[in-house]
Parts: structure tokens; C-alpha cells; sequence
């Protein structure tokens, strides 16, 4: 077929995110897109009630249009309403959304909120800081549709990673229906002198004093010092970092800038790739930079995207070096990407996939990055290790997770749940070894084979005995991914269903029956996704 011709440039402006307006809500493809809702009330489980609003729109090259809404019946969020609208010419084509009811609760609760404070307060245990809030919900995630309180807790956890829990608690018998965590970590033109990358050349704001690390050319991106200062008041007492010469650094810990100069370049890496590979402007595709802060904590061993801010410890100074390094700097970007598009919750099988699209995401800026002090690889977190002779430890491996000891790799057939096993950092593994199988195929990495102390072989790769699966390279296994999150996937989308997605994802940019489509099929089923 024709479509499967497609260059990889081409591919990426058909995947190009297009948002119409300054308000996507006011675009004549959104105007569009509600025009459909009461003529497909029925597909979309839309009750009397419900109110569709739009957060985003997408427009292929060929004029398909794909409007993504959230829910709310009543007034109260609707967890796990949301659908995406695809459409072309004005006819629908389908709808992404897992909501299976037109069925909605009575919104009077039997519980107060205090009452169901003080049940996901038992599941939080003790350290959080404020005033807990809880407000109503309808929750619909893999149930039907529920009366719950969404209750919100803040604190820090004993490693000094901060946490901001959101519990959902039945609002008739005060059960526990679900939580996730809004901190997602990782586990978790002036010349940067960088700790693990060399010397690298950054992008900086000249002042008529100095420099400061601001990058003008990406949204203004920006570094601060947060001075050790823990994660709850890192930005109130954070100072930007300035210099007289635009030499940051001298490769080492003993100058602050060496870390603030590698957390700068990762942010630029990840900008880059991101709009050059997808046409994507910022993480929120408004052009806009985002806010870091280096020095995190006082030997805080981790790094994290929360409130839209990336914040990075300095590891513990024995074992682990600071956690600016490539790959945990996309990582955690593009949790703030999964968080724009898709909203994948971190939970039960979404949350694996939350967590694996960061993985794949880091691992695709490092490779973009071609850094020879640190090429890219399918390992995450390599470079945060002081001694790493053979170049294979790692926070994660993709293509065999379970390597640590507590991973999957392969899907379950009871699917994820909330128990601590299933923790989307282990979850993630499923996801992981799908992404490597349809990029390089069954193919054992250099270090990780016979001889080596992993002894791996093509058949521990796979789930299923198929180690004749061919990769179609990181390019196109990118763009499939990319197109899935961005159009097809849902807050809660399972592994089954992004199977699903992704198979779409793969039809729409090289065709049903293609050798990608087929692909995509094979490392899913090579993972037990089926």
C-alpha cells in the first residue's frame, strides 16, 4: 500500500498536534466535534446531564479531527468520563472512552466529608502536612459510575520524596474504591561543564550584568537553586542561577551550576524532541519552558515532575550522583506530557502505562540527544550511578524488568490492581518490553547476553516463545506510541486497550495489514497482551 511508503518526516507532521485557538474550546473543529454529541449520545454514555468540555484538539494532515473532553454531571468531575471525538468532514468516525454507563448516582452523600478524610487518612498513614480537602466526585473507573469524595493529602514520604495522594472513598459505606499520586518520579548559547555528559552547550539569557539560565528560544525555560531546601518550599526560597563568563560548572559536585547546567540541557533535549519529532511546542504544546530546580532535599535520591515544575535531588552523594541526568530528565517531562494529553491516572494498569511512557520517552530523548558521554541505550537511570563499570545497572531495564526482582513483563490475566505489587513502577516492565520488541525486535542488548552475568537469550525476551519478532525501529515504534497517547488513549485506559490503541495508532500511519500494524500486533502478543 501507498501509506506504508510514508517517509518518518512525513509521519511526524501527520501525527502533529494542532491546537486552533488561543481556547481549543472555541475552534471550529471543537465547535465541530459538540456539534456530534447529541446525535451520538448512546456511543458516548452521555446522560442527561452530562456535560462534555473540551481540553484538546488534534488535527491530522487529512483533515480527520479529534477533540478529546472531559466530564461532569451535575456540576461533579466525572473520574473516568472522558472521551476523545474522532471525526472528518463533519461525520463521525469513532470515540476513545471506557465509560460504560448512562447510569448516574444521586449526588447526596451518607458520608461527610470529614468521615471520608478520615478513611483515606488510615491509607496515608501519618506525615501529612495541611488541611486534607475532599470534594465530590462521580468515580465510573471500571465500575458503574459511584458517588465517591476525592480526598487530597500532601506530605513527604521518608526518603524526602513529597507526595500528593488522591483517594477516592464511596461516599454511601466509606470504602476505599482507588488512589494515585500525583508526583510521578523516577524510583523514579553558554557551555554547560555537566557532571556525566561533558561539556555540552546550553542556551542561556544574556542580561546586561551576566547570563542567566533562562532559555529564551524554549519558552523560557528556566533552573533554579533550590538550596537543599526540601521540595515543599524548594520554589518560595529558590534563587536562579546567574554567571559573569556563560560557563557553568566544572564537571564536578563541588560547583552547584555542574548540576543545574545537565538539568538544563535535558530540558532543552526533551523540548527539542519533542517539537522536532512530533511537533509538539512545550508539554503543553503552548510553547512554553518549565520551571527546574537542582539541589532538592538534602541527599534526596530522586526526581520528579509535580505542579508542573521539575524538581532534582542531589542522590546521596555515596552510591548515586545528582538525578540530572538525560534520561530522568524526559522521563519526568513526559509525565507532564501523559498529563496534558491522555491524563493517564497512576493506577492499576494506566498507571503502568503512565509510568513505561516515560520510560519510552526518556529513552527516545536520549537517543535524539546522540551525546557520546552517554549513548542512548534501553536502560533508565544508568548514569545516576557513581560506579557503573559494565554499563548495565540501572533503575530499569525495558527489555527484561523483572531483572530487579519485583517487575513484570508480562501482562497478568488478572490485569493490575492497587495492591503494593502492582506498583506502576513495576507495572511499567509490560509496556517497557512491548515498546523494545516493536523498535529492535527479540534481540539481546550488548552486555546482557552469554557471558555476561544476565546470560540472557532472544527466548527471555518474549512471554510467548516468538523470538522471530522483527523491530521497525525506534522512529516509527515512536510515532505509533506517540499517536496513541496523544489521540486514543483515556485516563484509564488497560493494557488491553491500549493494544487496541495502538494497533489504531499503526493503521492510521501505515495502514491495516502493514508490516508495522503486524508488528505492533506481535510485540503486544509477545508480552501477553492479546
Amino acid at each position: 500500500m501507498q501509506v506504508r511508503l510514508i517517509s518518518v518526516a512525513v509521519l511526524a507532521a501527520l501525527s502533529t498536534a494542532s491546537v486552533l485557538a488561543a481556547n481549543p474550546a472555541d475552534s471550529s473543529a471543537a465547535l465541530r466535534a459538540k456539534g456530534l454529541l447529541p446525535a451520538h449520545r448512546a456511543l458516548l454514555q452521555q446522560a442527561a446531564e452530562d456535560v462534555l468540555t473540551v481540553k484538546n484538539v488534534v488535527v491530522d494532515r487529512d483533515g480527520t479531527e479529534h477533540v478529546r473532553f472531559t466530564r461532569s454531571y451535575r456540576g461533579l468531575p466525572v473520574i473516568g468520563g472522558d472521551a476523545v471525538v474522532h471525526s472528518r468532514h463533519g461525520q463521525l468516525k469513532s470515540a476513545s472512552l471506557n465509560l460504560t454507563s448512562k447510569l448516574r448516582p444521586a449526588i447526596v452523600p451518607q458520608l461527610s466529608s470529614q468521615q471520608a478524610i478520615i478513611e483515606a487518612g488510615a491509607a496515608f498513614g501519618t506525615g501529612f502536612r495541611g488541611v486534607p480537602a475532599a470534594k465530590l466526585v462521580v468515580y465510573a473507573r471500571d465500575m458503574a459510575p459511584t458517588l465517591a469524595y476525592e480526598v487530597v493529602m500532601k506530605g513527604t514520604k521518608r526518603d524526602q520524596t513529597p507526595t500528593e495522594m488522591h483517594y477516592f472513598v464511596d461516599a454511601r459505606n466509606g470504602k476505599l474504591l482507588d488512589g494515585w499520586d500525583m508526583v510521578h518520579s523516577a524510583a523514579s548559547v553558554g557551555t554547560g561543564k555537566t557532571i556525566g555528559l561533558g561539556d555540552v552547550g546550553i542556551t542561556t539569557d544574556s542580561t546586561g550584568s551576566g547570563f542567566q539560565m533562562i532559555d529564551p528560544s524554549r519558552g523560557n525555560g528556566s533552573t533554579y537553586d533550590a538550596r537543599n531546601v526540601a521540595y515543599t518550599s524548594a520554589a518560595s526560597g529558590a534563587t536562579l542561577f546567574t554567571d559573569a563568563d556563560n560557563v557553568w560548572g566544572n564537571n564536578a559536585n563541588t560547583d552547584r551550576a555542574s548540576a543545574a547546567a545537565e538539568a538544563h540541557y535535558g530540558v532543552a533535549m526533551t523540548f527539542d524532541y519533542y517539537k522536532n519529532t512530533h511537533g509538539r511546542s512545550g508539554i503543553f504544546n503552548d510553547g512554553k519552558g518549565v520551571k527546574s530546580y537542582v539541589h532538592t532535599g538534602t541527599n534526596w535520591v530522586n526526581a520528579v515532575w509535580y505542579g508542573n515544575n521539575m524538581y532534582y535531588g542531589d542522590g546521596d552523594g555515596t552510591t548515586y550522583q545528582p538525578l540530572t541526568v538525560l534520561d530522568v530528565a524526559g522521563h519526568e517531562m513526559s509525565h507532564g506530557v501523559a498529563q496534558a494529553t491522555s491524563g493517564l491516572v497512576y493506577s492499576k494498569d494506566s498507571g503502568g502505562l503512565n509510568e513505561a511512557n516515560s520510560d519510552i520517552f526518556g529513552t527516545l530523548v536520549e537517543f535524539y540527544a546522540n551525546n557520546a558521554n552517554d549513548p542512548g541505550d534501553y536502560l533508565i537511570g544508568e548514569k545516576i550511578y557513581k560506579s557503573n563499570p559494565t554499563g548495565t545497572k540501572a533503575l530499569r531495564v525495558m527489555f527484561k524488568q523483572n531483572i530487579d526482582g519485583a517487575s513484570y513483563v508480562c501482562y497478568p490475566r488478572r490485569g493490575f490492581g492497587t495492591k503494593p505489587s502492582d506498583d506502576p513502577h513495576y507495572t511499567s516492565g509490560v509496556a517497557n518490553r512491548f515498546f523494545y520488541l516493536l523498535a529492535e525486535g527479540a534481540v539481546v542488548p550488548a552486555g546482557f547476553g552469554a557471558g555476561s552475568s544476565y546470560n540472557l537469550t532472544p527466548a527471555s525476551l518474549v512471554c510467548n516463545g516468538n523470538t522471530a519478532i522483527s523491530g521497525i525501529g525506534r522512529a516509527k515504534a515512536g510515532a505509533i506510541w506517540y499517536r496513541a497517547l496523544d489521540l486514543y488513549f483515556t485516563s484509564t485506559t488497560t493494557y488491553p486497550q491500549a493494544r487496541a490503541a495502538t494497533l489504531k495508532a499503526a493503521t492510521d500511519l501505515y495502514g491495516t495489514g502493514s508490516a508495522e500494524y503486524n508488528a505492533v500486533a506481535a510485540a503486544r502478543s509477545a508480552v501477553s497482551v492479546n
